[in-house]
């Protein structure tokens, strides 16, 4: 094994290092994830910040055997569990920093996940600097996975049946014709009144409570836009680098580029440029709370 850091930023992960990398979530999903799913004792369920915010013992077991094998495979790499931030906020103040950082949500959708909803999923990825340059979504359920590397396209891999398919986003559109997820409590405050009034703008949107799934719906083309607010690395790097690897115009609300170092504001992805400043304009009254912010 090599101490030297095995992904340059202007250079793809190799084949080896990915096939590794999803061969240790699919390990945590059979090991730490799935023998817990729909049979959690309340002890193994707790709350972080509130009763929407939950833990439970399969996030805390499937990030520790992650974060183990990352650090096997890159030694010098700095490692960004959300358990671990949890515990010891100051992991995440090094991301910006860090020449080599992985990404780890163990378990995205952890209340869709302890209430027995299948929709939930590991995200993964790898940042040079704060720039994502390798991501990965894996849906335990489902045992497949979205995944991008910088400078190429997105693909879907479905190891038992040994295919990939390149995914791509939707054509995008006027706003009455636009499907998407909007995370109505996780915007500001004092604008969600003014956020519950752009709603009957668009032909539909909504939540998963899971930022895994909704990337990966959008980054095939199901929906045509979302919204993350409140960021957090291990929810948005992976996703926001398979959104414009599947041709997807992603930005800042405020049109700066995303960095998983960034902590405030709001990330908007949309089909294409023009959806995108359609849907910016429909919202522009975000940016006043992200200019005080």
């Amino acid at each position: 094994m090599t101490d030297s850091l095995p992904m340059p930023i202007s250079a793809p992960i190799s084949q080896a290092q990915r096939t590794s990398i999803l061969n240790l979530l699919r390990r945590a999903a059979k090991t730490e994830i799935l023998p817990r799913f729909r049979s959690l004792d309340p002890s193994e369920v707790s709350e972080k910040t509130g009763r929407q915010d939950l833990v439970t013992a399969a996030d805390k077991g499937a990030e520790a055997m992650i974060a183990r094998g990352l650090q096997r495979m890159y030694p010098h790499a700095l490692i960004v569990g959300e358990e671990a931030v949890a515990e010891h906020p100051e992991i995440r103040d090094k991301i910006g920093d860090a020449e080599l950082a992985f990404t780890i949500d163990p378990v995205d959708g952890t209340w869709n996940y302890a209430h027995g909803l299948s929709t939930f999923g590991i995200i993964l990825s790898a940042t040079r600097f704060g720039v994502p340059v390798f991501g990965m979504i894996y849906d335990p359920i489902m045992d497949d996975v979205m995944v991008a590397e910088i400078g190429g396209e997105a693909k879907m891999l479905l190891p038992k049946r040994r295919l990939t398919r390149h995914v791509s986003v939707s054509a995008g559109g006027k706003l009455d014709e636009l499907q998407g997820f909007i995370p109505f409590y996780l915007m500001p405050e004092d604008k969600r009144a003014q956020v519950g009034a752009a709603l009957p703008l668009f032909e539909r949107s909504h939540t998963l409570r899971c930022s895994a799934h909704e990337f990966r719906l959008f980054a095939q083309g199901s929906v045509d836009f979302l919204f993350s607010a409140r960021l957090t690395p291990w929810d948005h790097a992976a996703g926001a680098l398979i959104s414009r690897c599947a041709g997807g115009h992603v930005a800042m609300l405020d049109g700066s580029e995303y960095n998983a170092a960034t902590r405030e504001g709001v990330l908007l992805c949309a089909s294409n440029k023009e959806t995108w400043e359609r849907i910016r304009d429909a919202f522009s009254f975000l940016l006043e709370t992200s200019a005080e912010g």
